[in-house]
């Protein structure tokens, strides 16, 4: 990655951010999802429980995705190999699909639909993470 040359740097600085916007997003749903848990199920006692849930629970499976994507994002971009810009644009793009809400698709997609729904931050980080990526073609 040269400075010399900023267009070949943009995939990987757009990576980064990209990741960045994914964590945040992914907090604040796993906050929403929290919330909605505890309504139906009672408090959440520690941290420690509620990262047992997270892990273990059918409740939050469908945000496992997320934090699979952040980490494979993550090994990418601290890998002894620098990550090739092929790999960069193909992360992006797979960005996408993570974040596609459907009222009447996937579990996942139902899911994501429903937080976006409910709460309006996460309806607009959806939509900051959406614009950094590469459109559609």
């Amino acid at each position: 990655m040269s400075s010399a040359n900023p267009p070949l740097d943009f995939p990987f600085q757009r990576l980064r951010e990209v990741r960045a916007a994914l964590l945040r997003l992914h907090k604040a749903l796993l906050n929403s999802e929290r919330d909605s848990y505890e309504r139906l199920h009672g408090r959440i006692q520690s941290k420690g429980e509620f990262f047992q849930l997270v892990i273990q629970d059918e409740w939050f499976s469908w945000l496992r995705p997320f934090s699979q994507f952040i980490v494979q994002i993550d090994e990418a971009l601290s890998a002894k190999e620098p990550i090739t810009l092929d790999r960069a644009n193909e992360l992006l793009t797979e960005v996408r699909s993570l974040i596609s809400p459907a009222e009447e698709g996937t579990m996942q997609q139902q899911r994501y639909f429903q937080a976006i729904q409910r709460d309006p931050d996460i309806a607009l980080m959806h939509a900051d993470v959406s614009r950094l990526l590469p459109s559609k073609r």
